[in-house]
């Protein structure tokens, strides 16, 4: 088999994995057009549609669901080989995908990218900070972080030492007009800033003090899908936002933002890196763990 057909058939491999052509380009790190052209030799080739694709999905045709059933299995063999170079190498080579919350992207990876690609220089990184709930085996990642380990079936979850911490903050002059809160009960009294995640769904501020734990529903004129912007609206008198202390520390030793219920707002040590279970832990992403374990 010859170079550009093998090629062809990893194009058309990631197609039918991601069902789009748009995913796919950005597994295979090529423009758009470039997949709809590979497809479209490899259909020429062998004489077949593989793919019905319209402006809203991608699905398989009869023939493309039998290539596919064909391919993974050979394909996993062709990576498990390459993989397995790595026992030769001092460090690990190859390319390790992450996904983890962007609100807690500069706080997990600090002290991580660094010193993990120093030590492993044939290591690539391609880390997506998003606060969109992804599916690491639809969307192609090795691995992804986030709060508590209850996760889907079939997969694996290591518990990291990175530590994260939420504050409630305000712009002083807010505070002279409103007195701060002093339970979260009181926040039914003052315009808070919610936060919206990118599935549409509000934060629900959550609490915790002793063996209390509770959420709280907040209400406010202000609706944002962004920290920083968050933080922005907070110092200029918005209202209260909860956002993560690292975020506003800045504004916090500065006196821009001061903040309240802090009694109220624990570290929470639930963070935790998941990965699917059937699928063998590379070289790359067992580095990556132990780097990330040993930075917390």
């Amino acid at each position: 088999m010859q170079g550009t057909e093998l090629a062809e058939l990893a194009t058309f491999l990631a197609v039918a994995r991601h069902r789009s052509f748009r995913k796919a380009a950005i597994a295979r790190n090529v423009a758009p057009s470039a997949i709809s052209h590979t497809i479209r030799s490899l259909e020429t080739r062998v004489g077949v549609r593989l793919l019905h694709r319209t402006t809203r999905s991608v699905s398989l045709t009869e023939a493309g669901e039998r290539l596919l059933a064909g391919l993974t299995p050979a394909f996993g063999q062709i990576g498990q080989a390459v993989e397995d170079l790595n026992a030769f190498r001092d460090t690990p080579f190859g390319t390790v995908r992450l996904t983890l919350p962007r609100s807690l992207a500069t706080v997990v990876m600090r002290d991580v990218m660094g010193p993990l690609l120093r030590q492993n220089p044939g290591l690539h990184l391609d880390i997506v900070a998003t606060d969109r709930l992804l599916d690491i085996v639809e969307d192609g990642f090795d691995a992804g972080i986030r709060f508590g380990e209850r996760l889907s079936e079939g997969m694996v979850a290591v518990r990291l030492k990175a530590r994260v911490r939420f504050a409630v903050v305000g712009a002083p002059a807010y505070f002279r007009e409103h007195p701060p809160p002093l339970t979260p009960a009181d926040l039914r009294h003052h315009a808070c800033i919610r936060y919206r995640f990118p599935s549409g769904a509000i934060f629900n501020w959550e609490f915790a003090r002793g063996d209390e734990a509770l959420q709280v529903e907040v209400d406010g004129p202000l609706t944002l899908d962004d920290q920083a912007l968050m933080i922005e609206a907070a110092r200029d008198g918005c209202g209260l936002a909860m956002v993560s202390e690292h975020q506003a520390a800045a504004d916090l030793a500065a006196g821009r933002l001061a903040r309240c219920l802090e009694d109220w707002c624990p570290e929470d040590d639930s963070l935790h890196l998941y990965y699917p279970s059937r699928r063998h832990m590379s070289a790359g992403l067992r580095a990556l763990i132990d780097r990330l374990k040993a930075a917390g």
